[in-house]
């Protein structure tokens, strides 16, 4: 009370009246600038479709005065002669004020940035919802958290014991479960770099499936033959992973061998043979066909084309299609598959000085 009594008795009543027009003026600068910003920004909103607009009214449309107003009457008492504590005290609370309105600002844009983003995904994705609402409130805990401290050491409360405790507190807690925040940071990983998708058919270490869900800890793929197998996160982007949907085209090679009684001028129009099956289907581009080399058993042509789609079952039809062509073209032609069998030759009987006979057999 005595300390009101000195703080009155110091300033006269021009002191008070510019200390209040002080406070009022820039409680009205504030508010009108609040005002203006809002409706500027929610024309330009209007008229374009934009996310950073929407955004930004957001943003503008979180501001509270009531936690200006401390910086308005810290402006008004720069007017007074004030005591040192009371002169701390209002850039104290000045200073927690402006902190929490950052706090509000720096969570509408957060809100922003992923709330279009989640309505996308809600009926497509809904795992990628989940991690990403996890992520957005991580975020939000961590900016409130790192806020109140800064605003309870401008008030006055010495948070040195408390930042090291929640240090300790922190390492400890992420000792305990860093196989599950490695699993989580992953999936992360998983949702925002997306190597793959839910519905995508991919490979991993021999094993092939479909991704049927992308969790927090573990992604679930349905196999070929119908069992659901489960992938941790962390161990699922250590592997080469071979997804097969984001594929282009499919580069198809194979061979075909012919028996080495085939005729050169058959030999050397094979190739051609060849080229013109492949072209002639529709969704295939020929890239070589080749004789390539002699085996123990056959005279190998190797053939190389794309399919012009990922589909696997188009592919399929048109190797199928490619095969009956070269059976029919070959069977036209009397060029013979070679196959692995060995021939037996064996020489007429030989007269010997004893008057006996021999054979020789060369296999």
């Amino acid at each position: 009370m005595k300390l009101l009594q000195q703080v009155w008795r110091a300033n006269d009543t021009w002191e008070w009246i510019a200390c209040l027009a002080i406070v009022l003026g820039v409680l009205f600068v504030l508010a009108a600038l609040r005002f203006w910003l809002i409706r500027a920004v929610g024309k330009l909103s209007k008229r374009t479709d934009t996310r950073a607009d929407d955004i930004a009214l957001a943003v503008v449309r979180s501001t509270r005065l009531w936690l200006l107003a401390p910086l308005a009457f810290y402006a008004g008492a720069l007017a007074l002669d004030l005591p040192a504590r009371i002169d701390r005290l209002f850039a104290a609370i000045a200073v927690a004020g402006g902190t929490l309105q950052v706090a509000f600002w720096i969570n509408s844009l957060i809100h922003g940035l992923l709330e279009r983003r989640i309505a996308r995904l809600r009926t497509s994705d809904a795992e990628s919802v989940t991690v990403l609402s996890l992520l957005a409130f991580v975020g939000r805990v961590l900016i409130w958290a790192v806020l109140l401290l800064v605003a309870l050491d401008q008030v006055g409360f010495d948070i040195t014991a408390l930042v090291a405790g929640l240090g300790i507190g922190g390492v400890a807690v992420a000792l305990a479960v860093q196989s599950v925040l490695g699993d989580l940071f992953a999936s992360l990983s998983i949702v925002l770099d997306k190597p793959f998708v839910v519905g995508d058919f991919i490979v991993v270490d021999g094993l092939r499936g479909t991704v049927e869900r992308v969790g927090i800890k573990t992604t679930r793929v349905r196999s070929l033959d119908g069992e659901l197998m489960v992938f941790s996160n962390a161990d699922l982007l250590k592997s080469r992973i071979r997804n097969f949907k984001r594929m282009v085209d499919r580069r198809v090679e194979f061979t075909i061998g012919v028996t080495y009684q085939t005729p050169p001028d058959k030999l050397r129009s094979i190739s051609q043979w060849l080229r013109d099956i492949v072209k002639a289907q529709a969704k295939a581009r020929f890239e070589r066909a080749h004789l390539k080399h002699y085996s123990e058993t056959a005279v190998v042509f190797e053939v190389v084309y794309h399919v012009l789609d990922a589909d696997y079952n188009l592919y399929m039809d048109i190797q199928q299609a490619i095969n009956l062509a070269v059976f029919e073209r070959f069977t036209r032609e009397g060029v013979d598959f070679a196959y692995a069998a060995k021939t037996l030759y064996v020489r007429p009987a030989a007269a010997t000085p004893e008057g006996g006979r021999s054979v020789d057999k060369a296999a």
